[in-house]
């Protein structure tokens, strides 16, 4: 399974990198909104992680670009903020199936991962 995720903070996206890759994942990182755009257009991915508040560039654009290019895709939003805690997120974003706060547990996130991606596998 490929598992984009879009995350500025370097030290976040390693923590969810480390066990999704150790189940099996295949994990692409992208930092920024232009980042994100280029590996959607090279890589089909069953997951993608999404900060919602992103230093660079706008997470709403990266759900819809992969809406648009990779449309059974689905979007987990991950936020340290309150913003669209009322569940309009949902409403704006066709692909997103989930929105969890950034302190979620990495082993959370892998679950979560693996329910709308598909099963993981030890490797």
């Amino acid at each position: 399974m490929n598992v984009l995720i879009v995350e500025s903070s370097r030290e976040l996206s390693v923590l969810w990198q480390r066990p999704l890759a150790n189940m099996g994942a295949r994990v692409c990182i992208a930092r920024d909104e232009e980042a994100a755009a280029a590996l959607l257009r090279e890589i089909e991915f069953q997951v993608i992680l999404l900060d919602l508040m992103l230093e660079q560039g706008s997470a709403l654009s990266v759900a819809d670009f992969a809406s648009y290019r990779q449309p059974e895709a689905p979007v987990i939003f991950v936020t340290d903020t309150t913003f669209f805690s009322d569940g309009s997120i949902f409403q704006l974003c066709a692909n997103a199936r989930a929105f969890l706060p950034s302190s979620t547990p990495p082993e959370d996130l892998v679950a979560m991962v693996a329910h709308y991606g598909g099963a993981l596998c030890p490797g």
